[in-house]
C-alpha cells in the first residue's frame, strides 16, 4: 500500500485537508467538530491576518489515494523576531494510528521549515500559541472546552516514534464556582486592592473597539515573558475580539486599572463547545438552530486569559480577578466545571494560587520539538 505526502494545492485538496478530522473522529464521544467555515477562514493565507507575518504550507498524506493524515508547516516571523530564534512550527496535525503516516507528515513539515532557515520543528500550534495549541497527553475522558484541542490517545506515541521530544507541558485545571472558598482570598484581595488603589470593572460593550485596543496593549505587555508567547498584531487581536464578541458575557471580561490606566485583564468564556458539538461542524441546514438552542443551556466556563502588568503583580489584582469571576459565575448560573487553561507547567505562582482555591490539574497538553 503506497504512501505519499503531497501539498494541498487545489481547492479540492484543501477541502480534503479540512474534512479529514470529521471522518477520523466519527463516533468519538469527546471530539467537538469545529465549524467548517471557521476552519476555512483560519487556513486562508490570503485573508487571515496571521499570515501577514508568517508562511505556511499544507500537506496531505494519502495511502492508495485515500487521505490518512494532514499537517501544516509554519514559519512564524513574528515569533522568530520576538524570541530571536529560527524556529519552524507544525500544526493542524491529524493521522490514522500509523507511525509511517505520522513520520512522513512530520518529516515533510520539518524539511519545509528547514528549507526556510529553521533549525528546529516545534508544535503543534494551530497556527500559533495565540490559537488552539498543544497535543493532549493526559485527560482523554472528557470533551475539550472552548478553544482547546482534543486528539486520540495514540497521538503522543506517534510523536515520540517520529523522533519528537517534549518541549513544554501546558496544564488545565478545573473547579466549580460553588466549590471556591471565597471568604479568605476575597478579604486578602480587597485589602490589597484598597491599599494599591487598583480597581476592577467589566468591559464596556458600548466602547468595544477602544476596549479591545486597551486590552491588546495589556496582553502584549503582560504575557511578554511567558514561554512561547507571540505578540499579536492589532489586526489579529481585533479579529479574535470580533469572533469572541458573539459569545462573551460582559461581566466575565474584566479590566484592572490604576489611575485610569489598564494594567491587567481577565477573560472567561462560556463553553460554547457544548453547543458546537450538536451542530456537527455545519451551520446549515439545522446547525445554527442547534447552536442557538444549546447555547442557552451552557453551564461551564473556561478562564482563558488572566494577566497583570509586571509592576502591578503584587497589587492583589490577579486574586481579585478570580474572586470577581467566581462571584459573577455564581450569579449567572454557571454551575458546571470552570476550567483555567492553559497554565505553563513551571508557572509555580499561578499553580499554587489555583490549588489554594481548590482547583485540580485534570488535563495536560504538550508542545514537542524536533531538532
Amino acid at each position: 500500500m503506497a504512501l505519499e505526502v503531497v501539498i494541498a494545492e487545489s481547492k479540492q485538496a484543501l477541502k480534503e485537508f479540512i474534512e479529514l478530522p470529521y471522518s477520523l473522529y466519527r463516533g468519538n464521544p469527546f471530539w467537538v467538530p469545529p465549524l467548517r467555515i471557521a476552519v476555512k477562514e483560519l487556513l486562508d493565507r490570503a485573508k487571515h491576518p496571521f499570515y501577514a507575518n508568517a508562511e505556511a504550507e499544507f500537506f496531505l498524506a494519502r495511502r492508495d489515494g485515500r487521505v490518512v493524515g494532514r499537517i501544516a508547516a509554519i514559519v512564524d516571523h513574528n515569533h522568530n523576531k520576538f524570541h530571536e530564534e529560527n524556529a519552524g512550527f507544525f500544526g493542524f496535525f491529524e493521522s490514522t494510528d500509523d507511525p509511517e503516516v505520522a513520520a512522513a507528515l512530520l518529516g515533510a513539515a520539518r524539511k519545509w521549515v528547514f528549507a526556510r532557515g529553521a533549525g528546529l520543528l516545534r508544535g503543534p500550534v494551530n497556527p500559533s500559541t495565540n490559537y488552539e495549541c498543544g497535543l493532549l497527553v493526559d485527560g482523554f475522558e472528557s470533551p475539550p472546552m472552548v478553544m482547546m484541542t482534543y486528539n486520540p490517545p495514540y497521538y503522543p506515541a506517534l510523536m515520540e516514534k517520529a523522533g519528537l521530544r517534549k518541549a513544554k507541558d501546558l496544564n488545565a485545571y478545573v473547579n466549580t464556582a460553588a466549590a471556591v472558598e471565597l471568604e479568605k482570598i476575597g478579604r486578602v484581595a480587597d485589602r490589597k486592592l484598597a491599599k494599591s488603589g487598583v480597581t476592577v470593572r467589566p468591559i464596556n460593550m458600548k466602547d468595544f473597539n477602544n476596549e479591545v485596543v486597551r486590552i491588546w496593549d495589556v496582553y502584549n505587555s503582560a504575557w511578554k515573558r511567558n514561554w512561547g508567547f507571540v505578540p499579536m498584531t492589532r489586526e489579529e487581536f481585533f479579529l479574535m475580539g470580533k469572533e469572541m464578541k458573539q459569545i462573551l458575557k460582559p461581566d466575565l471580561v474584566l479590566v484592572g486599572e490604576a489611575g485610569g490606566k489598564p494594567i491587567g485583564f481577565a477573560l472567561a468564556l462560556p463553553d460554547v463547545n457544548f453547543a458546537l458539538k450538536a451542530a456537527g461542524g455545519s451551520l446549515f441546514p439545522t446547525g445554527l438552530l442547534k447552536i442557538l438552542y444549546y447555547q442557552r443551556l451552557i453551564k461551564s466556563l473556561r478562564v482563558l486569559a488572566l494577566g497583570v502588568l509586571e509592576e502591578y503583580r503584587s497589587s492583589g489584582l490577579a486574586a481579585a480577578f478570580y474572586v470577581r469571576l467566581t462571584r459573577v459565575a455564581r450569579k449567572l448560573g454557571y454551575s458546571g466545571d470552570c476550567e483555567m487553561s492553559w497554565i505553563l507547567e513551571d508557572n509555580v505562582l499561578m499553580i499554587r494560587s489555583l490549588e489554594v482555591m481548590g482547583a485540580k490539574h485534570y488535563k495536560t497538553y504538550r508542545i514537542y520539538e524536533w531538532h
